[in-house]
């Protein structure tokens, strides 16, 4: 028997496609293997994408709202929707739960679900809601719409690309930092309450209520950009940049001096001797946009302060660096999230 283990995300996931029949529906564009899957509507391409959310695993309730999980949930797709430079129209949600949870508690997931469909614009349309023995199981898919033309894949990019991500990095991963260390202040102590500081109160958001980037789908299409290739940064910079490169047979080179990291996300990674980039690079969790344009069109998105370039990509496949001020240059590894 193969453990498990010796496989990691990507390497099951690509086990489950080789298996896989090529899909014979004639309305089907793609399938595994991108953000989310792609259908003909006629007129424009329908997008789906599925996320699965175990207690436990993806979430502790011992510092997570319920209100907040629920609106964490459909962000979780939303994003995947955006990557595919689509916009999302239709949500439906799964529930498994035990008997330790009230009326109340879901009324409250519930909540923060349809908050974040008003958020998003998104009808909720259905789901299914069944028993748990192991605590809270949450499954979400999202349907969403992009024009024909407007559609972005993973597996287009191309040598000399300009790499850009937009917003800041690594702060969901040390927000989730912060909380895990009040969780251990309390199993010590009940008695003691949070010290969280409202200096830190943008990480702790970042970790308990990301928003996907719908916005910059929008502003992309008001800029006229067409971005080459794009995916979601969930589980790290470092794990989706491979994972773009990989899918469009390139290497690259990204800067750090050039990822973004917020003063709040510096300032917590030298509390817990975390360096700030690999934060960056493996804490995942953002909900940001990694994406790259040709390099003639990146002087539309020069003076846009929410999208940064942090690199480029390169024609050796075997190569994705991270290149430092002093000319150093070390290989990029998915240490996030497996």
């Amino acid at each position: 028997m193969t453990d498990l283990n010796t496989l990691g995300e990507i390497g099951l996931i690509d086990r489950i496609k080789q298996a896989t029949p090529i899909p014979t529906q004639p309305d089907t564009i793609r399938g595994i293997g991108d953000d989310a899957a792609v259908f003909d509507w006629g007129d424009q391409y329908g997008l789906l994408a599925t996320d699965l959310l175990i207690e436990g695993v993806h979430f502790d309730l011992t510092y997570v709202p319920l209100k907040h999980l629920g609106y964490k949930a459909i962000t979780f797709g939303v994003s995947d929707i955006a990557a595919m430079n689509g916009l999302p129209v239709q949500v439906t949600v799964g529930v498994a739960l035990s008997s330790r949870f009230p009326v109340e508690a879901v009324d409250e997931l519930y909540d923060g679900i349809r908050a974040a469909c008003a958020a998003y614009n998104v009808d909720l349309v259905g789901g299914d809601t069944t028993s748990s023995r192991s605590g809270l199981v949450l499954s979400v898919s999202v349907l969403g719409k992009v024009p024909k033309d407007k559609i972005t894949y993973r597996n287009t990019a191309q040598p000399n690309d300009v790499l850009c991500v937009t917003g800041d990095l690594g702060a969901a991963y040390l927000g989730l930092q912060l909380l895990e260390r009040e969780k251990q202040v309390f199993l010590a102590d009940p008695n003691m309450q949070p010290t969280l500081s409202e200096e830190r109160a943008y990480l702790v958001q970042r970790q308990l209520r990301p928003d996907a980037r719908t916005d910059i789908v929008h502003e992309l299409r008001d800029l006229g950009v067409q971005p080459s290739a794009m995916i979601d940064v969930s589980d790290g910079l470092a794990s989706e940049l491979l994972h773009l490169c990989r899918a469009s047979g390139t290497g690259a080179v990204i800067f750090d001096e050039n990822i973004p990291i917020d003063d709040q996300a510096y300032l917590a990674a030298d509390e817990f001797n975390i360096s700030p980039i690999t934060a960056a690079l493996n804490g995942g969790e953002d909900y940001e946009l990694l994406f790259t344009v040709r390099p003639q069109e990146y002087e539309k998105l020069a003076q846009n302060a929410r999208i940064t370039a942090i690199g480029y990509l390169t024609a050796d496949p075997s190569q994705v660096v991270l290149a430092t001020k002093a000319g150093q240059q070390t290989p990029i590894r998915a240490q996030g999230w497996q």
